[in-house]
């Protein structure tokens, strides 16, 4: 079967597909997520209607942690199939939906010429079916189409470490390849492309004896275009903030995250090993298999280039105290990639596996599958309105599919990859398509939006949230929107025509307490309760409008 699916371009059309199957369902019925999220979508909005390409500002304030990349993509999206006004999420997450897509095309592409076609879409399809991948796609944030840029420069620079071995030097295209994409990768998130590419070069050549293939990298050109490319923003962003960019990209964001936990995201050392049989469902089950071969092949050109894609880079990661999940998005293609060469060593009759090592890696995804089926029917029940048909069906098609290829893999049956993958790609479309936007307990801001919609206050009035200061409200009431304490919230509601406030029950004597001091009173017209996921308190807010009394 597999021979069939890599002639031609019927790969890529395949890949395409289901790509396009995974990432596109959820894609607008899932609301404006908090915090990262809402913060990028409302800053590229903001860059549309201000016209200022340069210059990146969350309402008032200076948004100086990330380059104007994600943002000028964004923007783009939005002006071609939106506007500024429409509170629709989708066009800002078309820019990760395209990256995640240009991951998995590049992963088989450049892919085949290091670990052969067959090998390379197995890993493709295993990338694209990631639930890592799959949830990046769906956010309009960095981190996607960073790894897409990332692919690009890392599997570039593995064409170029293949073919300039032996003092040969490797066709130029994959040097402009890599130069290109690394430029562009910091356009959208700073340092990190470079630091993958700087760590691979570096473990090399500590690991490779022949270092004659740096001079394909073609250094001093490469590093010329990288500055044409990155050099006229950077010197319109320092001019613009007075340098301000600089210091806090760098040295408040990227450096202070290697220093200490950030934004209460600290977590310990083996981290990102805990969450892999979660964060690489459904290819986590095969890890064994991979982790097996790149040790019996480390000294081989593609598992060595491979390995030393992803162990130092890792490694790094695990030591930094602040941590998240998508972080390790980097590696993905390596390890996909490698688990792509092992399935087909054992097809072929090349590898047999080692058994310890796959039943513990099976005993851990058996463990992150049942628990992805408990959540597709806990969440709703606990978070939504009851329990989802959908949620149901994605819960069944996870136990059997844990089953049968668990049972499977015991017996140490070739690997199953092809039903592993229609099966992620089954649970996950039910899970960002049907369940993940019915929880409506976890969506505050959408909840609260609809009721401001429902009163109809003038457009030209912006509304007042007390207690509650969430980014996607921002997003879903405009950039208008007021973040005040309650006595400040009264004051508007006494000052301002039809004025609207939301009001966080905490925060409700002292809106009460400072409306009664001007001779007005509340009207309560509509509210809503929930759980603020960002910070894990739950809250009741209530819309509010004044007479006098």
């Amino acid at each position: 079967m597999i021979e069939r699916a890599i002639l031609g371009w019927r790969p890529y059309g395949l890949l395409v597909l289901l790509c396009l199957g995974l990432y596109l369902p959820g894609l607008s019925a899932l609301p404006a997520t908090d915090r990262d999220e809402s913060r990028f979508a409302q800053a590229s909005r903001q860059m549309i209607e201000t016209h200022d390409l340069v210059a990146i500002r969350f309402q008032d304030e200076a948004r100086n942690k990330k380059p104007g990349g994600i943002y000028w993509l964004q923007a783009a999206s939005v002006s071609l199939l939106s506007n500024a006004q429409s509170t629709a999420i989708w066009p800002y997450r078309l820019p990760s939906l395209l990256g995640a897509l240009t991951a998995i095309l590049i992963t088989f592409r450049l892919g085949s010429g290091i670990v052969g076609r067959k090998a390379a879409l197995v890993g493709a399809a295993l990338l694209a079916t990631s639930l890592g991948v799959v949830a990046e796609a769906h956010l309009a944030k960095t981190d996607a189409v960073l790894l897409g840029f990332v692919t690009i420069a890392q599997l570039s620079l593995g064409r170029l470490y293949f073919g300039g071995r032996g003092g040969v030097t490797a066709p130029w295209r994959f040097a402009i390849a890599f130069w290109a994409a690394l430029a562009c990768g910091i356009l959208v998130k700073g340092p990190v492309g470079p630091l993958a590419a700087g760590l691979t070069i570096a473990a090399l050549a500590i690991f490779d004896r022949d270092r004659s293939w740096l001079r394909s990298l073609r250094v001093w050109q490469g590093l010329l275009l990288l500055a044409v490319i990155v050099l006229p923003w950077l010197i319109a962003i320092s001019t613009a903030t007075q340098g301000a960019f600089i210091q806090d990209s760098l040295g408040k964001d990227f450096l202070g995250k290697l220093i200490g936990a950030q934004e209460s995201h600290g977590a310990p050392p083996l981290y990102y090993l805990a969450l892999l049989p979660v964060t690489f469902w459904p290819g986590a089950l095969f890890l064994g298999v991979g982790i097996a071969w790149a040790w019996r092949q480390r000294r081989e050109p593609a598992e060595k280039f491979l390995i030393c894609w992803i162990i130092p880079f890792w490694l790094l990661l695990e030591l930094v105290p602040t941590k998240l999940p998508n972080y390790l998005l980097p590696i993905y293609p390596a390890m996909a990639l490698l688990i792509g060469r092992a399935v087909i060593a054992i097809i072929d009759d090349e590898f047999a596996s080692r058994r310890w090592l796959d039943r513990l890696s099976l005993a851990a995804w058996l463990i992150a599958t049942l628990g992805l089926a408990g959540a597709m029917i806990f969440l709703p029940l606990r978070y939504g309105m009851g329990a989802l048909v959908p949620g149901i069906v994605a819960a069944i098609i996870a136990v059997a599919v844990a089953v049968r290829l668990g049972m499977a893999a015991w017996r140490q049956a070739p690997p199953r990859v092809g039903e592993a993958v229609i099966a992620g790609w089954l649970v996950l479309t039910l899970a960002f398509a049907f369940v993940a936007p019915q929880l409506g307990n976890l969506w505050l801001s959408r909840g609260a939006a609809a009721l401001v919609a429902q009163y109809g206050p003038p457009k030209d009035v912006p509304v007042a949230s007390a207690g509650y200061a969430e980014p996607s409200l921002v997003f879903m009431l405009g950039t208008q929107t007021m973040f005040v304490t309650g006595e400040r919230a009264a004051q508007h509601l006494t000052t301002a025509r039809g004025a609207l406030a939301l009001v966080e029950e905490r925060s409700d004597k002292d809106f009460k307490d400072g409306l009664a001091a001007l001779g007005w009173e509340a009207r309560q017209e509509g509210q809503i309760s929930g759980l603020n996921y960002s910070n894990g308190r739950a809250m009741t807010l209530t819309l509010y409008s004044a007479v006098p009394r």
